[in-house]
């Protein structure tokens, strides 16, 4: 008797073992569709297996869990947030906590975007604290190499198109971004920086400046080279968008330029210090990058907007004052339009090179 029970005992196991192996390998019923499932650190395997199947994602807990601890020495289970948006077989499931496959959240840091940009971005979306970010993007240690005089990491966070997952860290996303900064340094722009002695924190800022000053890329060469000239001239810069920066840094910009913010005196005020300012005012991409590293070599010293989303250039103060002139007049004749149009109430958020 003893050794049939023994092979009903070895029947009923190699049966379960052979059931748990074909469920191993089945897309689970019980999928109801779209399941978002947040799997938080220090999770055990049971208690992750139990989630997964009160969402329907498993059938069962046990082939799964067998599947854990055969393998628990080598692999482990990892938290995060998961999309599933289709049946998996529980090997798939196991391997894709294994991975981490995470769902990833796509965030969108446009080309001339400031760190204060890049802070509401990153509440908005992936829920990290603003302020916490800009105080962690004022620790230049990360671009010490390329930049020992950088004063923040302004001008290394580089727009783009990033794909985080939900509980990321502001230390995560900065470092993420500065390391997409180097790799369009190292492989697009190689060759501006082999051609000679690269002041680096120089091509940063200038770039910044011409992000700022137009979205037109063929244009944006040009500005380089007016803001190269007047260097070289010792003249001022006179860059409107440093005197926003400026008036950023101590929260006190309104939306229009006034007169008081021409006044401020801040070292990032390009109509009161000559010179670039001490760094750069927003995270240039790659064509502002390439502008800064190759100015073009006419003789324009000035611009202003031509109110179409471009700008005209002059060699001579007077050409200036008359395209000045010009564009005012284009503005009141807009401004009167408006004004009729909304009953006399009209509210300027714009600005010119005066």
């Amino acid at each position: 008797m003893k050794w049939k029970l023994a092979a009903f005992i070895l029947v009923l196991g190699l049966a379960g073992a052979g059931w748990c192996v074909w469920d191993f390998y089945q897309p689970s019923q019980n999928f109801q569709g779209r399941e978002l499932l947040d799997i938080a650190p220090g999770t055990g395997a049971p208690a992750i297996a139990d989630l997964l199947v009160s969402h329907g994602v498993l059938a069962h807990r046990w082939p799964f869990l067998a599947r854990y601890w055969a393998g628990h020495n080598r692999r482990r289970l990892k938290a995060g947030e998961y999309l599933f948006d289709t049946p998996l077989r529980p090997i798939d499931v196991y391997r894709k906590l294994v991975a981490g496959d995470v769902n990833l959240y796509p965030v969108v840091v446009p080309e001339g975007s400031d760190r204060f940009d890049i802070a509401h971005i990153l509440a908005e979306r992936m829920a990290i604290d603003p302020d916490d970010f800009l105080r962690r993007t004022e620790q230049t240690s990360l671009i010490h190499d390329l930049d020992p005089a950088a004063p923040s990491l302004e001008g290394y966070l580089f727009p783009d198109t990033y794909r985080f997952p939900r509980h990321v860290t502001a230390d995560t996303v900065i470092a993420t971004m500065v390391a997409r900064f180097r790799h369009v340094l190292q492989t697009r722009l190689h060759d501006e920086i082999a051609a000679g002695t690269v002041n680096l924190h120089a091509v940063v800022t200038l770039a910044s400046l011409v992000e700022k000053e137009t979205p037109d890329p063929t244009e944006r060469p040009l500005v380089a080279g007016v803001f190269t000239r007047r260097l070289e001239k010792g003249m001022l810069l006179q860059c409107d968008p440093t005197v926003i920066y400026a008036a950023r840094l101590v929260n006190r910009f309104t939306g229009v330029i006034h007169v008081s913010d021409l006044n401020f005196d801040s070292p990032f005020n390009t109509y009161r210090h000559a010179g670039l300012p001490p760094g750069p005012i927003a995270n240039p991409g790659e064509s502002a990058l390439r502008a800064a590293f190759q100015p073009d070599d006419g003789d324009a010293l000035y611009f202003v907007s031509n109110t179409h989303g471009g700008h005209v250039f002059s060699k001579t103060i007077a050409e200036h004052e008359h395209n000045v002139a010009q564009y005012r007049r284009v503005k009141r004749k807009e401004s009167g339009a408006r004004s009729q149009k909304s009953g006399g109430k009209t509210k300027s958020t714009t600005y010119g090179r005066q």
